[in-house]
């Protein structure tokens, strides 16, 4: 059996780190690369010395290199910040992956109304006529 406690505490550090870079992000980062991005997630290690920062962006992946720079050269002043706002023994070493969930998700969304649309078509299309054969 884990130890739920440790777990949820850990759960509870992952989401105020998510919050509170969401807003710093949204607030304090002047970067114009970064723009528009959302924080989907927060994965923080056990000792809390890392946290994976999963987060999506509306620029599209054309620009994906530009806004990982910014986040890179903006992560040491953002775990400073976050310092200052999160009392832990310890602020993670921020690591920002994009999250291809919400593009997957609209990709997959578009297939199924595209087969939708094409099995609705076949049904409303007339059958050929018996008597033509």
């Amino acid at each position: 059996m884990t130890n739920n406690k440790s777990f949820s505490r850990k759960d509870r550090v992952a989401e105020q780190v998510r919050r509170e870079l969401a807003d710093l992000i949204r607030t304090q980062l002047k970067d114009p690369r970064v723009g528009m991005i959302s924080i989907t997630e927060v994965e923080v290690t056990a000792d809390y010395a890392h946290a994976k920062v999963f987060f999506s962006t509306l620029a599209g992946s054309e620009s994906l290199p530009q806004v990982m720079a910014g986040l890179h050269n903006a992560s040491g002043f953002l775990r400073r910040e976050l310092g200052k706002r999160i009392s832990i023994h310890m602020t993670p070493q921020l690591h920002f992956v994009f999250d291809q969930s919400l593009e997957r998700g609209a990709d997959l969304s578009k297939l199924i109304q595209d087969a939708v649309a094409i099995s609705a078509a076949s049904e409303t299309s007339p059958d050929p006529d018996p008597g033509d054969q």
